[in-house]
């Protein structure tokens, strides 16, 4: 038997943004979420970036710093009660793989990249669940240190999302060095942001929205400023954006950034996240947004929940990519059943747990996705659709394994591309799932729903053991000559395949 998860009682969700690192932990209590404690921590990750857009030693301190702070709060939880991702700071910075082995042990918990649209989806989710109710089709603004996420959707559904590459950091670094700030700065900052904009206007504008809701730090500090100056009411305008950018150009500089409501911490980034705001504001013909406590962290926190409880949103993005490519429905069941009775029986050997189990059903439902495009090399067509498509649920690393589990199912054993894309102690892992779903795979090569007669497996450390009823191999020489050949295809990858 493989590990299964059990429900705790506490979760955590940790984000690791460009600019801020934030956390939430709470109680869950019959269905419902308390929150019990929240932190928060200027980071500017963003600006730890070189020009070689390699995290500087220096930025990864300031990070682990916080996350060792972070980790003392949460080290205690047990696996799989605290989601931690990272955002677009880490999706461009070239040594993230080197930040984020440290960063894991810093907090006592594993870290993920997520992508852009991932982001959004979840930042959709974490504004929805803090609203009191259900309200009609909205639109929510993100605008993060590096990346700023756009998302329509109703309830708890996002209907369109993207992620653009400007945010805080980036438009004050690239806009405002220094801290300066002039007329051609700001002209430059919006025309960078409304070529950024021009794509969406058209579908969101056709798509449209009952409300405009804004989450993250630099909305919420504008609408604060914006109240204490009287120059809104509540929530944020067009007019009280327009006197804001007066009053930031008047400044000249950041150091004499003098408004009432704006924290100091908050000034080095705050003409750039304005700047941005604007148009956003001007492009989607926005007069007034409200700001939603409500962001990623909460997000995170609802998704984990969902996961927990079956309702995972990653189980319908895998049927939703079965459907949309024609996936031979009863053949994938027939694998992905074969392949999680394999994994009963060597699980707790192989110390699996559900993630793991997971990970492999949703390997063998699209082990043939790549037949839509083509039957030569079709594991390897499915591999590219799963590395590089926006799935709903799925880290950056999620997608990978996939991608790398239906490109081991047949023929070669990938072994230079898992060492390219495998941290060192995780590759046993991945190979492991890789065998048996391989073996499930040629058990049912016959698309039939009789199953092979197999007695027992045994496994070792780089060892796979099939004892099959006597005489049935005899009976069956297609699959015999099948094992023989995967005998030679798994030594390549350190496994040795016995057979009696």
């Amino acid at each position: 038997m493989f590990r299964r998860r059990k429900v705790p009682e506490v979760v955590a969700a940790v984000d690791l943004g460009s600019n801020s690192f934030h956390m939430i932990v709470a109680r869950v209590q019959q269905g419902h979420v308390h929150m019990l404690d929240r932190l928060r921590e200027t980071v500017r990750l963003a600006a730890g970036l070189d020009a070689r857009d390699n995290l500087t030693e220096e930025a990864m301190e300031r990070a682990l710093g916080c996350l060792e702070r972070f980790g003392q709060r949460v080290r205690d939880l047990p696996q799989g009660a605290v989601r931690a991702v990272g955002t677009n700071t880490l999706r461009k910075a070239r040594n993230a793989s080197e930040f984020m082995a440290r960063a894991a042990a810093a907090l006592g918990h594993p870290i993920e990249v997520i992508g852009g649209h991932e982001e959004a989806r979840l930042i959709y989710l974490g504004v929805s669940h803090a609203l009191a109710d259900d309200g009609g089709r909205r639109l929510v603004v993100d605008i993060g240190g590096g990346s700023t996420e756009l998302i329509i959707g109703e309830r708890f559904e996002p209907l369109h999302g993207e992620s653009l590459y400007m945010g805080c950091v980036s438009f004050s670094r690239l806009y405002f060095p220094q801290g300066r700030i002039t007329e051609t700065g700001w002209r430059t900052a919006d025309i960078a942001a409304r070529l950024e904009l021009q794509p969406l206007e058209r579908p969101f504008r056709a798509l449209g929205w009952k409300d405009a809701l804004g989450a993250s730090g630099t909305l919420l500090a504008v609408e604060r400023v914006l109240r204490e100056l009287g120059w809104a009411q509540g929530g944020v305008t067009l007019e009280g954006l327009h006197r804001l950018r007066e009053a930031i150009l008047s400044a000249g500089d950041v150091s004499r950034l003098d408004l009432s409501g704006l924290s100091d911490d908050r000034k080095p980034v705050f003409p750039g996240g304005v700047a941005v705001l604007l148009a956003i504001f001007e492009a989607l013909g926005i007069e007034s947004m409200q700001v939603s406590d409500g962001a990623l962290r909460e997000g995170l926190v609802y998704d984990l929940l969902g996961r927990i409880s079956h309702e995972d949103v990653r189980t319908r993005t895998i049927e939703g990519l079965m459907g949309r490519f024609q996936v031979d429905a009863a053949h994938a069941e027939r694998v992905e059943t074969t392949a999680r009775g394999l994994l009963e029986q060597v699980g707790e050997d192989w110390e699996m747990d559900e993630d793991a189990a997971d990970t492999l059903s949703w390997a063998a439902r699209l082990h043939e996705l790549g037949l839509a495009i083509a039957h030569a090399g079709y594991h390897k067509h499915g591999a590219y659709l799963l590395a590089n498509a926006d799935l709903a649920g799925f880290s950056r690393q999620g997608q990978q394994w996939l991608a790398l589990l239906v490109l081991a199912h047949r023929r070669k054993f990938p072994v230079k591309a898992i060492e390219q894309t495998v941290p060192r102690e995780l590759r046993p892992r991945l190979t492991r799932l890789a065998v048996l779903l391989r073996l499930a795979v040629l058990f049912r090569r016959s698309r039939s729903d009789v199953a092979p007669e197999l007695q027992s497996l045994a496994t070792g450390r780089n060892s796979v053991k099939l004892v099959f009823a006597p005489g049935w191999l005899d009976a069956h020489p297609l699959t015999r000559a099948d094992l023989d050949r995967e005998r030679d295809f798994l030594k390549v990858a350190g496994m040795k395949l016995k057979v009696v």
